[in-house]
């Protein structure tokens, strides 16, 4: 007899503990292989998709696309194989159904489980009719007038949307599409249903949940509990943009100005360690970390994401330019990873692309200080003693006042400041 196993929504990791589902990848019924993946689900890091970790036959599912699940609740249920153990093709005995994958993202990899073969024993039993309403109204349990004019449970049944478009449309703006009526056939949900609900006034409250919720969290933690302080230089950054420009025309991949001012900040870093750091609480320490993994802010669809980039300390300044593109094309696609938003020690802002010069950033917590970065423009500029037209930038640093003083933050902006200005003091450092 085959036997039903309830697969729960695993822990996510980073103390995540919730996700929505955003897109069933199964039907009751559907044959399931070992870590199969049967759902998409968007969390507050990112969207990816959940494996299951048994082999069979999907009996139940639990969520509506749209809705939200906490971690450790029922996901769907699976019909097994018998309990007895069958020959393997390679000539061994395969009697689990399970891989153990526990972890989002996580398969066993074990080729003899996902050759697993699911036995017709393990195929869903037949279910009988439902009884039509007059059938029921003959046998005097309900009216047949109380049947067909009695309507279906709040929140009940699949939202009537075909198209993924429509869904991701929905998501963006924050449009809960169990509240709209849709103009296509049968109630289907177009896409104009959705654009028209986002045009019209809607006095309605905005939740604060998926990656809004978490930057939000994230936020308000950082301002309640690091005491934090801003300084900023403007810097000549002429020659900077003079030695970009001498190096794109060598013919190899372009470099950006965050390439070459990652490349400047983790030369920083290695000066001023202590800005590499987080504080122990509980402890009372600072921990002086080994490794930078160099954060930054990127803006997309989904909200603000601070994809990292690891190990940066070590990298050169085309290394930097290769990861910087990876992970920029991966948040744009919504194909960024928990790993690839997590563990970050120090973050590079530059908000200069949205046209403004300066900004006092608000420090990614538990890190200790966030470097920002203005737009480059013409400005009037004293050069070797003469008034001239420079490239300016506005540097800031806002810094975790517990792990260093005014001294070492401001050594660290002005060490940034003179490699902008005179890209040689990096050479001469190196």
């Amino acid at each position: 007899m085959p036997q039903v196993l309830e697969f729960r929504l695993p822990d996510l990791g980073e103390g995540l503990t919730e996700a929505e589902i955003v897109r069933w990848l199964v039907a009751v019924g559907d044959v399931v292989a070992i870590d199969q993946p049967v759902v998409e689900v968007e969390t507050a890091k990112a969207l990816v998709e959940v494996p299951c970790p048994y082999g069979g036959v999907v009996t139940a599912r639990f969520g509506e696309e749209g809705s939200e699940l906490p971690v450790g609740s029922p996901l769907l249920t699976v019909a097994v194989g018998s309990q007895e153990e069958s020959p393997d093709p390679d000539g061994g005995s395969s009697g689990d159904d399970s891989s153990g994958n526990v972890l989002v993202g996580y398969g066993t990899g074990s080729p003899a489980a996902r050759r697993r073969r699911i036995r017709p024993a393990a195929a869903q039993a037949p279910t009988a009719p439902a009884p039509a309403p007059t059938a029921l109204a003959r046998a005097g349990t309900v009216s047949a007038a109380s049947v067909r004019t009695a309507p279906a449970a709040a929140g009940a049944g699949p939202i009537p949307v075909i198209s993924p478009l429509v869904r991701r449309l929905a998501r963006e703006n924050a449009l809960d599409l169990r509240e709209l009526t849709g103009s296509g056939p049968e109630g289907l949900i177009l896409r104009s249903d959705v654009e028209q609900a986002i045009r019209r006034p809607d006095p309605s409250r905005i939740p604060l949940r998926g990656v809004r919720g978490a930057v939000a969290d994230k936020l308000s933690r950082s301002r309640h509990e690091i005491p934090d302080a801003t300084c900023w230089v403007d810097a000549d950054a002429t020659e900077l943009m003079a030695v970009r420009a001498a190096m794109n025309a060598a013919g190899s991949p372009k470099i950006s100005v965050l390439a070459l001012l990652a490349r400047i900040c983790t030369a920083a870093l290695a000066r001023f360690p202590e800005l590499n750091s987080t504080v122990d609480t509980a402890a009372r320490e600072i921990v002086r970390l080994p490794s930078v993994h160099l954060g930054f802010a990127a803006q997309t669809q989904r909200g603000l994401v601070v994809p990292v980039v690891r190990d940066a300390g070590g990298r050169s300044t085309e290394s930097l330019n290769e990861e910087f593109g990876r992970l920029t094309e991966a948040a744009r696609e919504g194909a960024l990873t928990p790993a690839d938003l997590t563990g970050g020690t120090f973050t590079l802002n530059n908000y200069g692309v949205f046209g403004v010069d300066g900004s006092t950033p608000i420090i990614n917590h538990p890190e200790a200080a966030m470097l920002g970065v203005g737009r480059i423009v013409p400005k009037p500029w004293v050069h070797g003693g003469e008034l001239a037209v420079r490239q300016v930038v506005q540097l800031s640093l806002t810094f975790d006042h517990r792990v260093c003083d005014g001294g070492t933050a401001g050594g660290f902006l002005r060490y940034v400041a003179d490699c902008v200005e005179q890209p040689a003091v990096l050479l001469r450092g190196l």
